[in-house]
């Protein structure tokens, strides 16, 4: 292994304050293990806190059509917006608490936020089984507070990785977030048994039970011993100087990271509508199909593929991260402009098995272009915001595509609207290739961490000479 050069990205001079478990203090940092029992036991719980969060978030479109029957029952107007904004509220909230959930990595670590999160979420669940007649509570219970749950452990879930691994940190990062796709391919059809056999409520106690299990998995996100804490620094008193450190506003003076966070939230307006609608639209166009699940399992499946695919070509030297970002959602977007046009069911399965594909590569890219851009130190809290900003666009788009189907009872424009912001989004990050090219800078990764040479001169926040 080449001499490990310091991270320019970390955004920490060698006098600032170091992160230990997510907590502030003076420490030595030594290098990620990149194997062994603890860090693939971090592994193994970041991939279930995955799967358990977003099979259950992914699978939503089952709970939808339901909704919308007892809406209709009740007479409720616009019944498919309301019941879509319920699920758009929890990916939503997930999002936009991230920045809170890196804040209190900060202040708590990394373990205790992620089990905070867990018990959270289980409780929205629980909850939520005595709710379900009642819309607003569901909105409260399972899109709001099962969304703060699934936020505060989410984020730990990501940001514990670049503590264990470097080599291999995009692969790891395909396997840990392929969890979600092998839960969301079995998760609908547990869903669907325990509705058409016990009913709603019984249904989110199954969930609650099997949500238990993501505070557990928190247990293990302990980066304590991967460094040697000495004496917290005691001498900054300046109240203003510490809350910047925990809010992290140096991230902020980093071009590349202001351009990603700012054009990725564009590209995820539409990203969550087919997970929310396809069910109903697979029930308006294909009545006599008996698996109406097929198409969301075929997304699971090979979202966890192209996971696994991308996540290992992340790892590749000279591999652009955030081109094979575009690349996913120039796909996602037209698959899902094509969708609506769609009148063969087996064709309707090949573009799911596309749109997977490239779902994967999306998500397995957001950790290792992370600590890329702003270096492991700061990784959480660079998450937190960027899911932060992503929240509204990824809240408001199903309940959008819901309203305008309930207008004409056609689902061609919610979803042809939906696959035109993935590719505005991934158009306007050619912006940050401009940056790069204009700055001349060396974009050669090490597995997460930047070479030296790479320094964004112009817009670090070291002095000029400092190292």
């Amino acid at each position: 292994m080449e001499p490990r050069s310091r991270e320019s990205t970390d955004l920490l001079s060698s006098n600032q304050k170091r992160e230990a478990n997510g907590n502030l203090g003076n420490t030595q940092k030594s290098d990620p293990p990149d194997g062994g029992f603890k860090a693939y036991a971090v592994m193994i719980g970041s991939f279930l806190t995955n799967g358990l969060l977003f099979g259950v978030i992914n699978s939503y479109s089952v709970i939808y059509t339901e909704l919308v029957k007892e809406l209709k029952i009740a007479n409720v107007p616009n019944p498919e917006s309301r019941a879509s904004l319920v699920g758009a509220l929890t990916m939503g909230t997930t999002f936009l608490l991230s920045p809170v959930s890196g804040v209190l990595t900060g202040l708590m670590g990394l373990r205790l936020t992620a089990v905070v999160g867990g018990t959270i979420a289980t409780a929205g669940l629980l909850i939520t089984s005595f709710v379900v007649d009642h819309i607003n509570a569901l909105s409260f219970t399972y899109g709001i507070m099962y969304g703060i749950g699934a936020s505060f452990a989410y984020t730990p879930s990501l940001a514990v990785l670049g503590h264990y691994f470097k080599k291999y940190l995009g692969f790891v990062n395909g396997v840990v977030t392929i969890g979600s796709s092998i839960f969301t391919i079995f998760m609908p059809i547990i869903m669907d048994v325990m509705i058409k056999n016990y009913g709603l409520p019984w249904m989110f106690r199954l969930l609650a039970l099997f949500t238990c299990g993501i505070a557990f998995c928190g247990l293990l996100f302990n980066t304590n011993s991967l460094t040697t804490a000495e004496k917290p620094i005691r001498e900054n008193k300046n109240i203003s100087s510490l809350m910047k450190s925990i809010f992290c506003v140096d991230i902020w003076k980093n071009k590349k990271y202001r351009l990603w966070a700012t054009f990725l939230p564009i590209a995820l307006f539409g990203y969550f509508v087919p997970y929310v609608h396809i069910k109903s639209f697979i029930q308006e166009r294909f009545q006599e199909v008996s698996n109406k699940n097929l198409p969301l399992q075929c997304i699971a499946i090979t979202s966890g593929i192209g996971r696994l695919v991308f996540g290992y070509l992340a790892d590749k030297p000279g591999i652009d991260r955030i081109f094979l970002q575009q690349i996913s959602f120039y796909v996602i977007g037209g698959l899902t402009i094509i969708l609506p046009f769609v009148q063969s069911f087996p064709f309707l399965v090949v573009i799911s098995l596309g749109v997977g594909l490239f779902d994967g590569a999306f998500i397995s890219l957001i950790g290792p272009i992370a600590f890329e851009i702003v270096g492991g130190a700061y990784a959480a809290q660079a998450i937190g915001c960027l899911f932060g900003l992503a929240a509204f666009p990824l809240s408001i788009g199903p309940a959008v595509a819901g309203y305008l189907y309930s207008l004409n009872e056609s689902y061609t424009l919610p979803f042809v609207l939906a696959g035109i912001s993935p590719i505005v989004g991934a158009t306007s990050m050619f912006l940050i290739r401009l940056h790069r090219n204009t700055n001349q800078e060396s974009e050669v990764n090490i597995n997460g961490h930047l070479p030296l040479q790479s320094v964004d001169v112009e817009n670090s926040p070291y002095p000029a000479g400092r190292k």
